[in-house]
């Protein structure tokens, strides 16, 4: 099976934002996104161009364009996400939020959208797949070459503990405290391909993959490979997807410079003759666990010889190292917000402080994300736990 891969402006990126919607009163998740789309429509009845459904009808996902610079996806996410907020104060009392999970409502309860290929995904995952409430956000950032795309993800694998600490924002599920930063990342390697990616030696070996899983009858086609990293053959892009979702639009946009920077990074070393470094397998396996597990307070394996550090204390090296990089992407301010991230604290700490002031009541932690969303920033009211 041969697998096109098209083409990309370097290191452009898009975003995609996916977005809950909640009853204002109760807290709960509100299965109304068919009506907030409908509201949507152009005059002549067409889907808006950029706002789409998602797995349940709870949630709508917002789609940036391309962009050459990190502010401008992100703006355009923020506008998209005031249309959805025009048409949904019309409709009723609800409100939005987004987190890699909800704090307390039940999967029995939320309605899937009537589309094929999300009921033939439920009909093989079942309870599995049921239980996916979960929310994130996937950064796309454009490859001219087509060879570099799998040396690019091996090198990306190093990171996914930083991006997985810093988005962790799932430490609720279904009501209970799981003690888990981000419960989201181990639930949803429970779909058959979806968690870390296989090592594949070169694009001609991926195709060997998609066609063994298509002749099998596993998938349909490779947009149905929903690894953490993944490359995206149809825009020509790196796809991370391996973050929680975050509810403030300054914390998408240091997300999003950090991965534009780490991938131009490793592009301009393959342009410059050097092979990148790639963690053992293992390796990688045992920091999505530990980033997963502890968050912030992870200790990660940082090199093939085993060396550990503190997660956080990478990140802040990390920062200096890609600073030459982001000032060249113009996305400088965006990259240094992870030092406020980091004083701040990521959501899952924000949310365990708000429900232990709350005396465990998550509905405060609710109305949290929703002012978050909504301000647009990190609330300093929320004592990191």
């Amino acid at each position: 099976m041969q697998i096109g891969f098209a083409d990309s402006p370097r290191s452009t990126v898009g975003i995609e934002w996916e977005i809950a919607i909640v009853d204002r009163v109760t807290g709960e998740l509100a299965s109304v996104a068919d009506r907030v789309l409908d509201g949507l429509r152009g005059p002549d009845g067409s889907p808006h161009e950029h706002i789409t459904h998602e797995l349940l009808t709870n949630t709508v996902e917002l789609v940036s364009g391309v962009h050459e610079r990190v502010d401008g996806a992100v703006a355009d996410l923020v506008g998209q996400l005031e249309e959805v907020r025009t048409v949904l104060d019309d409709i009723g009392d609800y409100d939005l939020i987004c987190s890699g999970s909800h704090p307390f409502s039940q999967w029995y309860d939320q309605q899937l959208t009537d589309k094929p290929r999300y009921h033939k995904l439920i009909d093989r995952t079942r309870w599995w797949g049921r239980n996916m409430m979960i929310w994130g956000i996937h950064v796309h950032v454009g490859i001219e070459d087509r060879a570099k795309a799998l040396p690019i993800l091996d090198g990306m694998l190093a990171y996914i503990p930083h991006l997985q600490a810093l988005s962790a924002s799932s430490p609720f599920w279904a009501g209970v405290e799981t003690g888990y930063a981000s419960n989201r990342a181990l639930m949803f390697q429970q779909l058959p391909t979806a968690g870390l990616p296989y090592p594949l030696a070169d694009w001609a070996a991926y195709e060997r993959y998609v066609d063994d899983l298509v002749r099998t009858g596993v998938i349909e086609d490779y947009s149905e490979v929903r690894w953490d990293i993944r490359p995206s053959p149809k825009w020509g892009t790196i796809e991370v997807r391996v973050c929680d979702g975050v509810s403030t639009a300054a914390e998408i946009a240091a997300i999003a410079a950090l991965i534009q920077c780490l991938v131009e990074w490793m592009s301009e070393r393959l342009d410059h003759g050097e092979t990148l470094s790639v963690l053992q397998p293992w390796y990688v396996r045992e920091n999505k666990w530990r980033a997963a597990r502890y968050g912030m307070d992870a200790e990660i394996i940082t090199d093939v010889a085993g060396s550990e550090r503190l997660v956080g204390d990478d990140l802040l090296d990390l920062l200096v190292t890609l600073a030459p990089i982001a000032e060249r992407l113009g996305c400088g301010p965006e990259l240094q917000g992870i030092r406020t991230m980091l004083e701040m604290g990521a959501s899952y700490q924000r949310q365990l402080g708000v429900a232990h002031a709350a005396g465990g009541d998550l509905r405060a932690v609710v109305a949290h994300l929703a002012h978050e969303l909504r301000d647009g920033t990190p609330s300093a009211e929320a004592s990191v736990s």
